[in-house]
């Protein structure tokens, strides 16, 4: 009898913890920052402020940042924005540049809208332009990635940064579903807008928001893909950094990628940082080699996961524009 009782007991906490992981899992996995998101403006000036609604009802709030005119003036430059954004540490960044080029793309894929004659009295713009819609990883808000949308925009796309339920004063509660109906009303909130051509989207995911663009691609095909820091599954992933926890058992939120990469239809590019200590490159790698052509990969070497070399470094700069040149009619 006092065996069983302390069996029991010997049980009960050992079980405890696991109960209190499998309790509170979400807030492990979604850290969004307590400060409030600043003015667009204050940060990237010639932003707009946008907001759209989910198919279950909840309106996210983003900015909007116009492609920059060929010319470069009133160019906002990385440092700026980065400056401007709220004091945190985010990065992302950079691969070596390369000359080589994609000279592909998977059969049947869109080609680019041609460009729409100026009609001033209907509103619409003198032409119609690539965008790139930034799915932002588990942690902060959007303002953490106004250097990289000023860069973007700088390289003549348009730029959507929004933020998840649950973060950036956004209401509701992230989980994997969510965040995967929250990109999807991104994306058909940014092929509507007049100056941008629906046919001319990349997806750009980092870390978490790597699996959610990759979700959001093979769903709805983009013109282009790019994937920092991705992982090949949430799985994966939890075993490495809670190697005693049945995370397999426990994990509701699993972000399988490897399971769904196969069905993409887009060039892909991925970029992994060689000293990433949350997602290791070789998670990278491990997704990177079950993708279909055309595909490419590149390392930064001594990069970490919240660097800002693989947040808006020159590195993942040149490696991007290399890359989105090397789509035909994306840029041209």
């Amino acid at each position: 009898m006092r065996v069983g009782i302390i069996l029991l007991v010997v049980a009960a906490l050992l079980l405890a913890p696991i109960g209190l992981l499998w309790a509170f899992q979400r807030r492990l996995i979604y850290l969004p920052a307590p400060r409030a998101v600043p003015p667009a403006t204050s940060v990237l000036p010639g932003a707009e402020e946008v907001t759209f609604t989910t198919a279950d009802g909840l309106r996210l709030g983003g900015w909007f940042v116009p492609a920059q005119p060929p010319s470069g003036s009133g160019e906002v430059t990385a440092e700026g924005a980065a400056e401007g954004a709220v004091a945190g540490k985010g990065g992302v960044d950079n691969p070596a540049s390369r000359s080589r080029r994609w000279a592909t793309l998977p059969e049947g894929a869109p080609t680019a809208a041609a460009e729409v004659p100026a009609r001033p009295e209907l509103g619409l713009p003198e032409r119609v332009g690539p965008a790139v819609l930034v799915c932002n990883g588990n942690g902060g808000n959007r303002s953490l990635r106004a250097a990289l949308a000023a860069e973007l925009s700088r390289m003549g796309l348009a730029v959507l940064l929004f933020d998840y339920r649950g973060y950036g004063g956004n209401p509701g509660h992230p989980s994997e579903e969510g965040l995967a109906a929250d990109a999807r009303a991104a994306r058909a909130y940014l092929a509507g807008r007049a100056e941008v051509d629906p046919d001319r989207l990349v997806y750009l995911g980092e870390s978490l928001g790597a699996a959610v663009a990759l979700r959001l691609a093979v769903e709805r095909p983009p013109a282009a893909l790019v994937l920092r820091s991705p992982f090949a599954s949430l799985a994966e992933v939890g075993r490495l950094h809670y190697p005693l926890v049945p995370v397999s058992l426990l994990l509701r939120d699993r972000y399988d990628s490897a399971a769904r990469v196969g069905r993409l239809a887009a060039p892909l590019l991925v970029v992994a940082g060689g000293r990433d200590r949350i997602v290791p490159a070789s998670h990278s790698r491990r997704l990177f080699a079950a993708a279909p052509e055309p595909k490419r990969l590149v390392v930064l070497e001594g990069a970490g996961h919240n660097d800002h070399d693989l947040l808006a470094g020159p590195r993942l700069l040149a490696e991007l524009r290399a890359f989105l040149t090397g789509v035909p009619e994306l840029l041209g």
